[in-house]
């Protein structure tokens, strides 16, 4: 049965940082941007002019708003923002240039400026009334039948927001042939929902030489599910030196599962800044268990505000034990609204022994919404003693839409002796693809006797990933006989880590005489943590040193490590070999400890060390644990000292539990000591 997800065992969905189905995605814009052109000369008193002018127009957004990169399977399946939303002055290279004095907005008849609405600086009244007498020089060739103008006049209208005003000088600058203007028509277009006409203009701008328009037509084909005409005009866009288009271009290919050229664009936009295509140049690169390789660009991405990439580097720090800056950068993407972090920095405070401090952030988390801090709280609750507490976070985990809270209510009730309520819940997760819910339900089905009701809940499950499923299906099939069926679910659930399946493997091969596999599959299940696995491989190992008279790996480490376990026959093992050596006081602790812990065989070899020693009185009492437990040999024993002693009633007790026990040695001469009891009682 697994232990509560979000609990402090760290269960399925809620040990330490959650295995992250996908990063919230902060994407930077590389929605098509207006125009490939570079901006209007002007006098270096109107530089203020344009620094607001972008200032004010960069967020400029389509009122139905962006496709943001969402939650999703995997990072590939974040696309990028398919909105063009972004307006650039723009020039076209190919346009016969303006006016200087137009250029520079010299004129001396400026329209008066409107008054600002409150109180500002003298330089913001003056970029207004440089930017009034641009558009009205602009305005005035424009009018006059200058395309470079009108088209630098459409793009200032675009960008205020004024779409009726703006198309028709972008139409007049696109007709004689702008590429300028007809990418900048195209971003007005698709704002006004006419698509397909943007896409003509793009189209025509792009092959004109325009990277902003190729990226917008990239994006314009990708949405139309033209992924070949897509990745055309984005390399296009990308060979140009377009950052959005290198960044489209890696998300299409990550898409498309080539991570490799995938990875050669993002890091092409990443190295000039695109936080996004740092975030996801990181997250290829801890994907390909390359944590130190994605550090530097979760870095770079966090440096930036990227709420993602700073979950992401604190968990990679966490991983390899920076846990006081991997706390600053979970407290900074939870700052950024990052429920996550939240939930990630109180599992550490956690594993640092901190409840009340993780209990506070998983709590600002599941307020927020977060399922697994509402299961972590519920699990911290619980261990408390706090039921209600606890219950009433799992139903909050579950109205967050993670079944890990119908779950752990299942396992909560199960613990109170509440089957029918355990297996309530037990099904409502299971019936939402809960795997280790479908092997609870399953578990409580088999030891209900209801076989048929268990196995295809077991297939569920294992199916969706449990090994603990596949496991208890090995298991199944071993019962009926299936023996070619359990060995392939138990080799199912060994290939994922599962010590007892190694372990089963490896008991089957032994019997079957393949032993240097059986001594594989040991080693993995101990290696997993199985006393029993660690016990089975030294035996065997022991065995091959005795045939083949060479001395390989340290057999007793494997002993140790399964006596250490608390394992009975692991323990007389060691005590034995420290016997031979001749280390009395390593032996005698060893044989104890196996005496201890309920061991008949380490409580007769006890027995026989102490009385070596002359602390026979010590040992009858561990003769006795070990007679009373089933071991002929000391049953016998007492026999003998009961009858050394005169005490021959006792004797013949004694002698008839060995004979019953054996074996056939110890039958025979405890058959002839009662015969002798007999004679002697009847003398």
């Amino acid at each position: 049965m697994s232990v509560k997800a979000g609990g402090p065992a760290g269960a399925e969905q809620a040990g330490q940082l959650p295995s992250q189905r996908a990063d919230e995605a902060q994407p930077d814009k590389d929605e098509p941007s207006v125009a490939d052109l570079a901006a209007p000369v002007v006098a270096q008193s109107t530089s203020s002019v344009w620094s607001s002018v972008r200032l004010r127009l960069s967020a400029l957004t389509d009122p139905s708003g962006p496709a943001r990169a969402a939650d999703s399977a995997d990072p590939a399946d974040l696309a990028a923002p398919s909105e063009p939303t972004e307006v650039a002055d723009v020039t076209d290279a190919s346009a016969p240039a303006l006016d200087p004095m137009h250029a520079a907005g010299r004129y001396d008849d400026q329209p008066a400026c409107e008054p600002p609405t409150a109180v500002g600086s003298f330089e913001s009244v003056l970029a207004a009334q440089e930017e009034n007498a641009l558009e009205a020089r602009y305005r005035e060739a424009a009018d006059a039948g200058d395309a470079a103008a009108a088209s630098l006049l459409g793009a200032l209208l675009l960008r205020r927001g004024d779409l009726d005003a703006a198309e028709a000088y972008l139409r007049r600058a696109a007709a004689a042939g702008l590429r300028a203007g007809a990418n900048n028509l195209g971003v007005l277009l698709h704002q006004r929902g006419h698509r397909e006409e943007a896409g003509q203009w793009w189209r025509a701008a792009a092959v004109a030489g325009s990277a902003p328009a190729a990226h917008a037509l990239g994006l314009h084909l990708r949405d139309h599910g033209d992924e070949p005409g897509a990745e055309y005009w984005l390399l296009q866009a990308a060979e140009q030196g377009h950052t959005g288009g290198a960044y489209a271009l890696g998300d299409l290919l990550e898409h498309r599962r080539d991570s490799l050229r995938a990875e050669k664009w993002f890091r092409v936009a990443a190295e000039v800044g695109h936080r996004e295509a740092a975030y996801r140049l990181g997250r290829l690169r801890e994907t390909a268990k390359d944590p130190a390789g994605a550090e530097p660009w979760y870095r770079q991405a966090a440096a930036r505000s990227h709420a993602a990439a700073a979950l992401r580097l604190g968990s990679v720090l966490e991983a390899r034990g920076d846990r006081d800056e991997a706390a600053r950068w979970y407290r900074q993407a939870a700052q950024a609204g990052e429920t996550r972090a939240a939930c990630a920095m109180g599992f550490l405070l956690r594993d640092q022994g901190d409840a009340v401090g993780a209990a506070d952030w998983w709590r600002e988390a599941a307020e927020a919404g977060d399922g697994n801090a509402a299961n972590a709280l519920g699990a911290l609750h619980d261990e408390w003693g706090e039921t209600e507490m606890a219950e009433q976070w799992y139903r909050s985990a579950l109205e967050a839409g993670d079944h890990n809270g119908a779950f752990n209510l299942g396992l909560m009730a199960a613990a109170q002796g509440k089957e029918a309520t355990a297996e309530q819940w037990y099904r409502r997760a299971a019936y939402a693809g809960h795997r280790e819910a479908s092997n609870a339900l399953a578990v409580m089905l088999l030891q209900r006797g209801d076989t048929p009701g268990a196995e295809p809940w077991f297939s569920k499950a294992a199916e969706a990933g449990s090994v603990d499923a596949a496991y208890n299906l090995g298991i199944l099939h071993s019962e009926r006989g299936e023996l070619h069926s359990a060995q392939a679910w138990y080799a199912r659930a060994a290939g994922e880590g599962h010590a007892a399946a190694a372990l089963q493997l490896g008991v089957a091969k032994e019997r079957r005489g393949d032993f240097g596999t059986a001594i594989v599959r040991y080693r993995q299940a101990a290696d997993g943590g199985s006393p029993e696995g660690a016990f089975r491989l030294a035996v065997l190992l022991e065995r091959r040193e005795d045939e083949t008279g060479l001395r390989g790996e340290d057999v007793e480490q494997w002993y140790r490590r399964a006596a250490e376990a608390g394992h009975g026959r692991a323990a007389v093992r060691i005590g034995v070999r420290a016997a031979e050596r001749g280390e009395v006081r390593e032996a005698e602790h060893w044989y104890r400890r196996a005496a201890e812990g309920g061991s008949r065989s380490g409580a007769f070899n006890l027995g026989l060390l102490l009385a070596r020693e002359g602390g026979e009185s010590e040992a009858m009492r561990w003769y006795a644990a070990a007679a009373e437990a089933g071991h002929g040999r000391a049953a016998l024993r007492l026999a003998l000292i009961a009858a050394r002693r005169g005490e021959l009633r006792e004797a013949r007790g004694w002698c008839v539990r060995a004979a019953e026990l054996g074996p056939e040695a110890v039958t025979e001469r405890a058959e002839r000591l009662l015969e002798a009891l007999r004679a002697e009682l009847s003398a």
